[in-house]
């Protein structure tokens, strides 16, 4: 990395989940004088995981006040303690999510803007929304020097909420580096029967049900072997079903770093049905085509037409559908997979996140 912030960075999240630790690090890293997160925990209903500590980064504990429900769009936090914690830390630059539902965030940006420091605002962008807190919103991101957004899509909502481009910068939301090695060798043909994989959480959110029943819905030339891997609170009911509808699909448990790796080396196809998908980085990383479900505007930089599909969240005849599509040209899975594979090798990876963080920091100072 050839850019570097000279100074002090100061960073507040609402919880620190584990897959944003190896991004804090680094970030960490491209600062000179390091970073800071200020951040506490989520409420247990939210199965967060935050169990891996920072190792280059500080942690600084915040204590969370949570109001109404997570799921409530009424939910607030305030985050005690935040101002005493820009005092001891007393950074030059500070990076906030661009939420105005956390309540302690005035203070914070009053504490900067006294000491004529910039304030960047982070986040996935800004839904058109009528109503008393749509004011409230533009209102709030008028105050940050710059925004930067996990997607294209997230930065168009910014511009459109009035924001100058100029101050809007998009770092894809990555979750893994780039690949180190080369794209990894596969068959040129898919066999007789393809194989797709699933890695994640099992609960009710990642849709699974409809997975097992589009994969039975296909013809039997086209029927699948199907790999899910992991575990949650979904795992008993889903083992049941499968049974009644897709006897065929392997359970293989939780599974982490070097152990998935069998998984995506043997898989022709990656899907998520449903919401979430830290996985999906990881797939194109072994050289796969992936079919996820449209979410929070996140995945369309990731997942394209060259490199695989996206379909209505919920919308189990679109999955099934596009299933039997993809089964049916095999020859086209590989060339999707080298360009899933391109992808996070030059375009959406930990790094090119880093390095926009980098640059809009350098912009306001």
């Amino acid at each position: 990395m050839t850019e570097s912030f000279d100074g002090r960075l100061g960073l507040v999240q609402r919880v620190l989940p584990s897959y944003r630790v190896p991004f804090f690090d680094a970030l960490s890293d491209a600062c000179a004088g390091g970073l800071s997160l200020f951040a506490g925990q989520p409420r247990p209903e939210e199965s967060i995981d935050t169990s891996a500590a920072l190792q280059r980064a500080q942690h600084a504990p915040a204590r969370n006040i949570h109001i109404l429900s997570t799921a409530s769009p009424l939910y607030f936090c305030y985050q005690a303690g935040l101002v005493n914690w820009l005092s001891r830390w007393d950074p030059q630059a500070l990076i906030l999510e661009a939420n105005f539902r956390y309540l302690a965030y005035p203070a914070a940006l009053r504490w900067m803007k006294q000491r004529q420091r910039p304030v960047i605002g982070w986040g996935l962008g800004a839904p058109l929304e009528r109503g008393p807190l749509s004011g409230l919103r533009r209102g709030f991101l008028r105050q940050f020097d710059a925004l930067i957004a996990y997607s294209q899509t997230g930065a168009e909502q910014y511009a459109a909420a009035g924001i100058p481009a100029a101050r809007i910068f998009v770092a894809p939301n990555a979750v893994a580096p780039a690949p180190r090695g080369p794209l990894p060798v596969r068959p040129a043909g898919i066999s007789a029967r393809p194989s797709i994989l699933f890695v994640g959480r099992l609960q009710a959110r990642k849709r699974l049900p409809a997975l097992l029943r589009a994969c039975a819905a296909l013809p039997a030339a086209l029927q699948p072997r199907l790999a899910i891997v992991g575990e949650g609170p979904e795992a008993a009911s889903l083992r049941e079903l499968a049974r009644e509808v897709y006897p065929g699909a392997e359970f293989v448990g939780a599974k982490h770093g070097a152990e998935l790796a069998p998984f995506f080396q043997a898989a022709d196809l990656f899907v998520l049905p449903g919401t979430g998908g830290l996985a999906v980085q990881q797939a194109m990383s072994y050289g796969l085509p992936v079919l996820v479900a449209q979410g929070d505007g996140t995945q369309a930089d990731l997942v394209r037409p060259a490199n695989g599909w996206q379909i209505p969240p919920g919308d189990d005849a679109a999955l099934a559908a596009t299933l039997r599509a993809a089964l049916s040209e095999p020859a086209r899975l590989r060339a999707m997979g080298a360009e899933s594979y391109r992808i996070v090798s030059e375009e959406i990876n930990l790094e090119k996140m880093v390095s926009v963080f980098v640059s809009a920091l350098n912009s306001v100072k």
